[in-house]
Order: C-alpha cells, then structure tokens, then sequence
C-alpha cells in the first residue's frame, strides 16, 4: 500500500529536495507540497497526520449514523509540516445507497481539494459564486461556515466549498445525490483538537475515492 509522494494537483511522480531545490518539484506543476501515499483508515493513521499537521484535520463528529471513518491523506513533508489533509468517510445516503465524503483542509494553492473534486485548480475561487447567499453551511470548530457549490464538476459528485480556520475547506460527495447530506448542517470536528476521542473513531475499510483521482 505504501508508495512514493505523488503531486497533490495531478498525482504525478515529483522529485524530492536536492542539491539544485530546496522544494518538491513536479514536473508539469513545479514547486509542490508532495501527497503522502495513502494508508489504510486506523486510528494510528489519524494521529500520524493529526500530529504533522499544520491545517484541520475536519472529520464530522459525531458521524452520521452508520458512517465509518475510511481513510486519511496528507500533502506536505517532515520539513514542513502537512499543508492539506483529506478525511474520507462512508456510510448510507440520504437517499438509500452508499454515499461517500471527503473533506479537505487546505492552505492557498496546494491544489488537492481540486483534484478530489474534478476541476482545474488550485482553489474553488473561480467556480463559487460567493455574491449569492451560500448553498449549504456546517458548523466547523464551533463555528458556523458557509459553503457554497463549486461549479463545473464532474455530474458524479456534489461539491461544496469555502473558507474555516483561515484554510479552504472543501467537501466532495458521491453520488451527486447524496450532497443532501451538507444541507443537513453538518458538525465537523478538527481532530487536532479532540484528544482523546479520535480513539474513539469507527473505522471502515479505505475509501477508493481517495487513490482514484
């Protein structure tokens, strides 16, 4: 399961700081904070990247009920810090089936919010009309957070975006149907902030949203 970093915009191969770069360098987009490889959904996985990172770790919580935790991933490297997480979580739709939700916390520019939701990056800037009142909203570290729909994507997911704790985040669904779910007001916790609780974090098996893109 486990590989190389990977650029977080496109997924391609990326070299490692050298002799000639401080930074990751991607061969289409240079400069780039690299994708961890993916691992499977633990609660060890959580702490790892909980504990690296310099963004929110969003996760809702509690879960909808039936839903499990189904995977982690993280941009960024030791040196710096992760720059972007991605929290997958799996459990029934609103409207029966499956759905799935990936949430991402990011800083400016690092471009995987966009990857997971199907449109040229790196930010939701151009594909939100924030002069209309916003589509759905969470309350996201106790506050409330508007979000608004993200145009031009893909027809099999819903996307939302907007801005919590200073980063983009992001909240990708599948089936499109199933972004119901982000009218719901949903709670999300930063699990940065919760302790002792991530233990408590039902776990599935991991989500292949997150290795597709």
């Amino acid at each position: 399961m486990r590989g190389e970093p990977s650029c977080p915009k496109c997924g391609g191969r990326v070299r490692a700081p050298g002799l000639f770069s401080d930074a990751w360098q991607c061969d289409v987009h240079g400069t780039v904070h690299p994708l961890q490889p993916v691992i499977p959904p633990s609660v060890e996985a959580l702490e790892v990247v909980v504990h690296r990172t310099k963004v929110p770790v969003w996760m809702p919580w509690p879960l909808p009920v039936g839903w499990l935790f189904t995977g982690v991933a993280s941009a960024g490297d030791d040196r710096g810090g992760g720059r972007a997480t991605a929290v997958a979580c799996t459990g029934p739709g609103p409207l029966g089936g499956m759905g799935e939700l990936i949430l991402v916390a990011e800083e400016l520019g690092v471009g995987l919010g966009a990857r997971y939701a199907g449109i040229d990056g790196p930010d939701p800037g151009p594909y939100m009309n924030v002069e209309k009142p916003p589509q759905a909203k969470v309350l996201a570290a106790g506050r409330p957070t508007p979000l608004w729909h993200v145009a031009k994507t893909p027809d099999d997911r819903a996307v939302f975006a907007g801005e919590a704790l200073g980063m983009w985040l992001w909240a990708v669904v599948w089936p499109e149907q199933s972004g119901m779910l982000m009218y719901d007001e949903l709670v999300l916790a930063d699990l940065r902030e919760a302790g002792a609780e991530v233990e408590l974090v039902p776990c599935g098996a991991l989500s292949p949203r997150l290795l597709e893109v």
